[in-house]
């Protein structure tokens, strides 16, 4: 297939349904999670819940960079702002995300902070090029698929000699994380669900491979399809999971061949190692402290980074308490669970990071799911 219209087709979802249908077995539960947001959406945007068995049920996971990030570290890069000539630029997704007390990037522009929305990490570069009397920080976050692109503008800095370039760096680590889902709920202390198989992340395993979700199958005796983002892709995916799930089996498949290798890209994660290493610890949204788990810049880098250079040092940060984001992002909740969900929350006057992103479950549903009153998960149970 080579044309985006072939992973669409109406005829082919339906068959694909129809195998997924003639396989699960009555009076057995099929718990998936869709790691990634980008997987989140295209299941709602085209119906691929409405195809599915109702004892296939598919859960949210932390796959939204956004979203994860907690409000400490957004917090900080408010704070950072703030700061006589600082110019702070971020992504667009960051803008709208409430921190503590309300507040966001946004507001704080509009009482007169510089930040800047920018497209890629180099726009920030040229800032710097541009501005040299302000100092450029770049607000860098994301999974392995953002990483490298902040790896190549710390280069360029250096390259160019930019003195005025950091980088406040929030990368985190996509298998930390499903370490983190799949460890005992005792352990973590925190409200879980049982995952049967996942569905693993497509750009992110572009650069990183199949490889390291090998340990997953091994470890936890979980299945993990790749899968594209596509509803053709997602389907079959949940397919092969099924497959597996029926058959005992425990293994890394990859259905997204046309991207996904298993060694990943070489060059990309060589950059990533020159340019960043693994901090012990990191705070995540949703799941606590997980080890291992982010990036930050190795000595050689340290005039780049942001929070040595400024003294960057979090805070005590207000949460909404009202807002489920922390138990959606682990696959505890779904947003029709919230009592703020489509009422005080909206895209329009989020409250929660995951209404704000594009790869928020709670933006999914509101966009593509909320006037099929769909079951709430407590509903879903009975």
């Amino acid at each position: 297939m080579k044309y985006v219209e072939d992973f669409r087709a109406p005829k082919l979802a339906r068959a694909l349904a129809a195998r997924i249908a003639a396989e699960v077995e009555s009076g057995r539960d099929y718990r998936l999670m869709e790691f990634c947001g980008g997987h989140t959406h295209a299941i709602f945007r085209y119906g691929v819940k409405d195809l599915l068995p109702a004892n296939v049920r598919m859960i949210h996971g932390p796959g939204c960079p956004v979203c994860v990030l907690p409000i400490t570290r957004l917090d900080m890069a408010i704070a950072l702002a703030r700061r006589p000539k600082v110019t702070l630029c971020t992504y667009g997704d960051m803008l709208r995300v409430p921190g503590s007390r309300k507040q966001s990037l946004l507001k704080a522009r509009a009482e007169g902070a510089d930040i800047r929305m920018v497209g890629s990490t180099m726009d920030a570069i040229r800032l710097a090029e541009e501005n040299p009397d302000r100092e450029v920080v770049f607000f860098a976050i994301g999974f392995e698929t953002t990483t490298p692109p902040t790896a190549v503008a710390i280069k360029a800095a250096e390259a160019r000699g930019l003195a005025n370039f950091s980088v406040f760096c929030n990368h985190v680590l996509t298998p930390a994380a499903i370490t983190n889902i799949l460890e005992a709920p005792e352990i973590r202390q925190m409200e879980a669900v049982e995952i049967d198989g996942f569905l693993g992340p497509a750009h992110v395993s572009v650069v990183i491979g199949s490889q390291p979700y090998d340990y997953f199958a091994e470890e936890f005796r979980k299945p993990v399809v790749i899968a594209g983002f596509e509803p053709i892709d997602v389907m079959q995916s949940i397919l092969m999971l099924v497959r597996q799930i029926n058959e005992g089996r425990a293994e890394v498949e990859n259905q997204y061949t046309r991207a996904v290798t298993p060694a990943g890209n070489a060059a990309a994660k060589a950059l990533v190692a020159e340019v960043f290493e693994l901090r012990r610890t990191f705070e995540w949204r949703g799941l606590g402290r997980v080890p291992y788990s982010a990036f930050r810049l190795r000595d050689r880098f340290a005039g780049f980074d942001a929070e040595r250079r400024f003294g960057m040092t979090p805070d005590r940060a207000v949460e909404n308490k009202a807002c489920d984001c922390p138990k959606i992002l682990r696959g505890a909740a779904v947003p029709s669970d919230c009592r703020l969900f489509g009422k005080q929350c909206t895209p329009q006057t989020p409250l929660g990071s995951c209404m704000v992103s594009d790869e928020g479950a709670c933006a999914a549903y509101y966009k593509y799911g909320r006037r099929r009153a769909a079951p709430n998960r407590r509903e879903a149970a009975e």
